[in-house]
Formats: C-alpha cells, structure tokens, sequence
C-alpha cells in the first residue's frame, strides 16, 4: 500500500526512521529529499525535462515525490543516475592529496577543556557566570580561553575534513550511493540501506564500563596507587587528563621492571576488552547508541568507523588521515557487504529520559593498527 508523501515527512521530522530502511518507497523518499536544493533541483529537472507546477521548493518537493512514487523503478533509476553522476563531480574537485597533507599539520589532538561537544556551554559555565571580576575575566583569555577556543578550532576541522576524506572512500565504491545535498540521519545508503555514518574510536568511558562491570579498578585511581608505591611524584591538582599523561610518562621514563609492568597491565587488560569487542560489535554499537550526547541524540541507522591503534590508543584521532590503512579496509568491507544479513544488524537501544525503545541498523566497521 503506497504511502503518502506527509506520512514519510512526519515520521523523518519525529525521528522515527525504522521503517525507511525497509521500505523502496522511503528509501525513494530520502534520495528525492536529497536533490531538494534550488540549484541541484533545477539542474536535476532540466536534464530529465521535468516540468513542475509547484513553485516553491516544499511543494516541489511532495510533487516529485508524487511523480517518482507513481513509477518507483523508473525513478529509482534516474535519480541513481543523477547522483552518480554528481558524486563523480564532488569526488574529482576533492584534491585527496594535499587534503591528506593538510591533515598531517595537526600535531596533538588536545580540545583544550572539558565541554563535551559545546564550546558555547562551556565558556559560559566556567568563566560568564563564575568569574565576577572584570579583571580576573580578561586575565584568563591568554592562557585558558584562548587555549580552549583554538584546541577547539583545530580539532573540529581536523574531524570535519578527515570525515569528508573518509566519506570519500566510501562514496567512490559500486554499492555506494552518497546523498547530493545533505540530509539529516543519512549520508550514503549502502545497496538503498541509509546509513549516517560516525566515525569514533575505543571510547574511553566505554573502556571505563567494561572495566567496571570485570571489577577492575579505573585507570587513573590504579595509576595513581601505583606512582606512589613507586615513589613517583604528580601534580595532584591538575585535571585527570594531565594527571594520566604524567604519571604514563614518567613511568615510561623510569623504565624500571615495576614500571613498565603497570604500563603492560593496563594495555593488556584494554586489549581483552578490545578482542572481545571485535567479537561481539554490536556491543559498542549499543553502547554508543545509548551514551551519545543529549544535543545529538538520533536513532537513525548509524555505520560506525571505529579506528584503534594498539601501540598507542590516544593517538588512534591519527589514523583517520592515515589512507594506506583506510582505503583496503573500507573497500573490503564494502566488498563483503552483500553478504550480510539486514536482520542481523538490527539493535534495540534505550536512552535515558526517554521512555520508548528504539531500533536501528546498524554495524561497527573496526580497523586496527
């Protein structure tokens, strides 16, 4: 039974995207949304020789909609088309490269303070509403603001074109089919499957979780315990990343027998969680569905990339510029991905504050140095 074109809207405006991904006619719907640009339309309209009515860009979009949906296969084809054809331009105007060697300027992935995603939230937390002198306030722009907005600055555009890069690769395969305009929960459908795809590594927190759940103390407590049976000195009142990264150094400094001993425990106690992760995928996936951010919050089908380097997990934010590793990888996986059963990507997730349960496609692509 066809489905109206306000029956698609309402359930993409209230994030109820399950049935898209099982549905030639969703799938039908997020491809024409994806062409609803001014200038990507009226180009898209003058190679089929479409006239439209409708006048204003909404209507243009339910009309399209009401065309493609009357001749699905026909449609199918001919958008496929266009995309293609345009997703060739973006990736030839893509100067993969010197991109590449932009990317490898960044030196340290240091976001510069604790907002989690809001910068805005932050400054206005730690220094509008807590600091009433003026003096102290401009005090704090050359050391602590300036250092926070520029790690910020740094980072999120060293994430946002690693990610166009990455996306690149995987638009550039035969099953790929990338949307032209952006479109909220989708950047690419994989064989007409739509999926947004993330890019994270081994969180932290997780491997905090996962620590917790096998009774093992957490990282910077054991490391702390340990520089003191060893007689190794720390700034107490610096914040937990510093305290981490001091203790580890020095410790790799010391070299002693003992010393390298706590460095191994640690790393081979995250390998454990890491191989058993690698078994069990839709575990992270779960995970990370469950502990996003509240401001980002979505539960549309999500392909996770998730990067490890084993010799040193911090500096896994490397790999995602790190192309030789990359592209085999993805291509693949992609390669391989007709093999797969849709029904075995399916998760269900809760989110806290919220009472329903939510479903999603989804898949965990790992690549490990």
């Amino acid at each position: 039974m066809k489905k109206s074109f306000e029956y698609w809207k309402k359930l993409h405006a209230s994030e109820q995207l399950e049935q898209f991904s099982n549905d030639r006619e969703g799938v039908l719907w997020l491809k024409t949304k994806s062409i609803i640009r001014k200038d990507i339309l009226a180009e898209f309209l003058s190679q089929n020789s479409i006239e439209l009515e409708s006048t204003r860009l909404g209507d243009q979009f339910a009309e399209l909609f009401a065309r493609f949906a009357a001749k699905p296969n026909i449609s199918n084809n001919m958008l496929d088309s266009f995309i293609e054809a345009k997703n060739k331009q973006q990736i030839a105007a893509l100067d993969e490269k010197q991109l590449v060697s932009e990317l490898y300027k960044l030196k340290s992935f240091d976001w510069g303070g604790d907002y989690q995603n809001s910068l805005d939230k932050y400054l206005v937390s730690r220094y509008v509403k807590a600091i009433q002198s003026y003096d102290t306030l401009i005090s704090k722009f050359d050391k602590e603001i300036h250092t926070a907005v520029q790690g910020y600055v740094l980072n999120s555009w060293y994430n946002h074109w690693s990610s166009i890069l990455i996306e690149h690769i995987f638009k550039s395969h035969k099953i790929v089919l990338p949307t032209v305009g952006q479109i909220k929960y989708v950047d690419f459908f994989i064989n007409n499957v739509p999926f947004d795809l993330k890019v994270t590594y081994l969180p932290a927190e997780f491997v905090k979780a996962e620590r917790k759940n096998r009774g093992l103390p957490v990282e910077l407590t054991y490391l702390k315990q340990q520089a003191r049976l060893l007689g190794i000195d720390f700034d107490k009142n610096a914040p937990p990343s510093d305290i981490y990264y001091e203790i580890s150094e020095k410790l790799k400094d010391n070299g002693s027998k003992a010393a390298m001993a706590v460095l191994d425990k640690l790393r081979n106690e995250t390998m454990t969680i890491l191989k058993e992760v690698l078994d069990e995928p839709k575990k992270l996936a779960k995970w990370l569905y469950e502990n996003q951010g509240e401001m980002r919050f979505g539960s549309e089908n999500r392909l996770f990339l998730a990067l490890v380097d084993t010799n040193d997990f911090s500096g896994s934010w490397k790999l995602k510029r790190n192309l030789d590793l990359l592209k085999p990888a993805i291509q693949n996986y992609l390669d391989n991905f007709s093999k797969k059963k849709i029904s075995d990507l399916k998760v269900s997730f809760t989110y806290k504050g919220r009472t329903q349960t939510f479903s999603a496609l989804t898949d965990v692509l790992f690549i490990v140095k």
